[in-house]
């Protein structure tokens, strides 16, 4: 079976490859500021949709499995999603080291005109670092890449005291959710797997 992720995310697009897939990779190239909401989980959900959608009409392949998703982290009452440059993701890290926040992920799966949607929320503890550590973490660009300016998979891993819930959603991309969603849609998982 074809396998499209609509994501430019190479931690997604590892996570899947480590858990048997093998997938397509098509940016959606979708403008995320047509997405307004205050509810993050609503945001994450509506935005991995919108990539999706965007993805699977382009393909015209209604054989072709289509996984979107998209993560964005509340923090004390606001929304995060990529910083816009250094100077943002500095003043974010100044203010999360030593708090929590939640990381929420939105998931679409859409194949042959059917399509499900789910979102997973992972809270995520932030060590207290040092001035010094959050411009070395944001020298090294990763921060800019990445919903809330951080990841559990790279340089930021060391930044990251803990987390309650799936690890995966702090990466991008639940399996466990993937799993139910390809289910929804009559496609086991281990049908998915390059062996």
């Amino acid at each position: 079976m074809r396998v499209v992720l609509a994501s430019a995310s190479p931690a997604r697009l590892s996570t899947l490859r480590t858990a048997g897939l093998d997938p397509q990779v098509e940016v959606s190239g979708v403008d995320e500021d047509q997405i307004d909401s205050h509810d993050p989980a609503n945001l994450a959900a509506a935005l991995a949709q919108l990539k999706c959608r965007a993805v699977d009409a382009r393909l015209q392949d209604p054989a072709a499995l289509v996984i979107g998703c998209d993560s964005v982290l509340a923090f004390e009452g606001e929304i995060f999603g990529k910083p816009v440059d250094a100077r943002e993701a500095v003043a974010r890290w100044r203010r999360m080291r030593g708090k929590s926040g939640v990381l929420h992920t939105g998931h679409c799966v859409r194949r042959a005109d059917r399509e499900f949607v789910e979102q997973a929320s992972t809270i995520v503890h932030f060590a207290d670092i040092t001035d010094a550590e959050i411009d070395a973490y944001v020298a090294t660009g990763e921060p800019l890449q990445v919903a809330g300016a951080f990841t559990i998979d790279g340089y930021g891993g060391a930044f990251v005291r803990g987390i309650e819930g799936d690890h995966h959603t702090v990466v991008g991309i639940s399996l466990p959710v993937l799993r139910d969603l390809v289910g929804d849609l009559g496609i086991r998982w281990t049908d998915l797997w390059v062996v």
